[in-house]
């Protein structure tokens, strides 16, 4: 891998997070987009991150019980009308 090449995924892989999230800019969006289209390792990663965040989405899904949202709810109030 050419020097160039490893600097693009480096930044490709921080910005992930924000790819998956849509905070990018569609310019940015698109850049990541076409280095994913052409890199293998990147993809596996973007692949790997995508289901991980189904994954919890799916499994995640505790509600908290009512005591505790109430007793949530009643410090947020006080700690506006402080």
């Amino acid at each position: 891998m050419v020097a160039s090449q490893h600097d693009n995924c480096r930044e490709v892989l921080q910005r992930l997070y924000h790819y998956l999230d849509g905070e990018l800019t569609d310019e940015s969006r698109a850049e990541i987009q076409r280095h994913l289209e052409d890199c293998s390792p990147c993809v596996g990663a973007f692949g790997f991150e995508k289901d991980l965040r189904r994954v919890i989405a799916q499994r995640c899904r505790d509600v908290p019980p009512p005591d505790l949202r109430r007793r949530i709810a009643e410090a947020l109030s006080r700690d506006r009308s402080a």
